[in-house]
């Protein structure tokens, strides 16, 4: 959003730089892990867009799982009259009418894919089945299947405010929406001690949540 003839580039070198800033290895360690393939049109796209590009790249070339991205997204930082412009795009995608059954295939492929690279282990919060993964995966697919009904689903609040919202709108039981927050509660906790802990998770952590991961696994809104 800048007319100047070289924006485009201007932006993308202090785009790099930050990148460059904020992933280099340090004694204290890396601040972010960035995987910049997951920007529109991957690898191939460009690192800095307009917002015009971004709202007809996730209008007309987006993928569900980038629809899902989506529902994470914030703006956090630099000028809030973008932020705003970008919030407003966000929304608006995030509310769009869909078709549940096509989005509940796509979302449940996506998982299953995720599956091949990250398997299903039983010290590992975030993909094992039930774990982190799977509850965030259920919420987004709530949101965007019922977002153009309950508008209150793009506010970015997180998982567990998300999971009661879909409970008061009657989406999922009480009973496993509160299993399942208190499951990504406890289950966030572990994932931040062992993260702590160079990422190892001690044997048998996991078990006294054996029930309510079951549940949300087996309850799965997708």
């Amino acid at each position: 959003d800048d007319d100047h003839p070289d924006a485009g580039e201007i932006y993308a070198r202090f785009a790099r730089r930050i990148v460059n800033w904020i992933t280099s290895a340090t004694p204290a360690g890396t601040l972010y892990d960035l995987d910049l393939r997951l920007r529109p049109n991957g690898a191939a796209g460009l690192l800095v867009s307009s917002i015009e590009a971004f709202e007809q790249y996730q209008r007309e070339s987006a993928w569900i799982w980038e629809h899902q991205a989506l529902t994470r997204a914030r703006y956090c930082a630099g000028d809030t009259d973008i932020g705003r412009k970008f919030e407003r795009v966000r929304q608006a995608i995030l509310c769009q009418p869909r078709d549940a059954d096509k989005l509940r295939a796509e979302v449940i492929s996506m998982r299953e894919r995720m599956l091949e690279t990250h398997p299903d282990k039983d010290n590992d919060v975030k993909h094992r089945r039930g774990g982190l993964v799977d509850i965030e995966f259920i919420v987004q697919f709530l949101i965007l299947a019922h977002a153009h009904e309950y508008p209150e689903f793009t506010a970015n609040t997180g998982t567990i405010a998300l999971l009661r919202v879909a409970a008061e709108r009657g989406l999922i039981p009480h009973e496993l929406a509160e299993k399942s927050r208190d499951a990504y509660r406890e289950l966030r906790r572990l994932q931040h001690a062992s993260r702590l802990n160079d990422g190892l998770l001690a044997a048998g952590k996991l078990a006294p949540l054996a029930d309510d991961i079951a549940a949300a696994d087996r309850k799965s809104v997708v």
